[in-house]
């Protein structure tokens, strides 16, 4: 069998639970809101004042744990998958 065939039928990731799946959208909210602060700061400041940079940090902040421990249980999770198919290296 050709390698991309077998790569094409080979389990890449693990099916999404409720958890990861919550998980992932509250990333995609945390990348949001940043983009909305940092795209719109003028506005987010001149209606905040001096806690606009807070809440930016603040989300920054946020969404740079999230990422970081959303990444560690998805890779675990995907491991814990490909080793019960018996794909793992």
């Amino acid at each position: 069998m050709p390698l991309w065939l077998d790569l094409l039928r080979t389990p890449m990731a693990a099916p999404e639970t409720r958890a990861l799946r919550r998980m992932r959208l509250i990333w995609q909210g945390l990348c949001l809101s940043v983009a909305l602060v940092v795209g719109f700061f003028s506005q987010v400041h001149a209606a905040l004042g001096r806690a606009a940079p807070c809440l930016a940090l603040g989300l920054i902040v946020a969404a740079g744990a999230h990422t970081w421990l959303y990444l560690r249980r998805k890779n675990a999770a995907d491991n814990a998958f490909l080793e019960r198919a018996g794909e793992a290296g």
